[in-house]
């Protein structure tokens, strides 16, 4: 199942104004971040797994540079675990 380029930009949108990445005590949004479309691309090509699973491989997927991209990590290992949740919410209506 893939989205078509307006539920995708939609998705991305919901994305971007919803789910942050979190470092000490600030919130980031991945809007903010540039990361709300990879994020977006990375769901889509998981929706037929379902909500959950296309939410932990698309935050283990895509990785956030660091230090001027000298070190990467996981988006997984930025984001509270509530932002899994919430992220899952917002991809369930995409899962049909």
């Amino acid at each position: 199942m893939n989205l078509n380029p307006s539920e995708l930009s939609e998705l991305a949108i919901a994305i971007g104004d919803r789910i942050f990445l979190q470092i000490a005590s600030w919130n980031l949004y991945l809007g903010d971040a540039g990361l709300a479309e990879a994020l977006a691309i990375e769901c889509n090509a998981n929706l037929d797994k379902g909500a959950n699973a296309a939410v932990r491989q698309a935050v283990e997927a895509v990785q956030v540079p660091l230090a001027g991209g000298s070190t990467y990590l996981p988006l997984a290992r930025l984001m509270p675990p509530s932002q899994l949740f919430d992220l899952e919410e917002i991809l369930v209506p995409y899962c049909r």
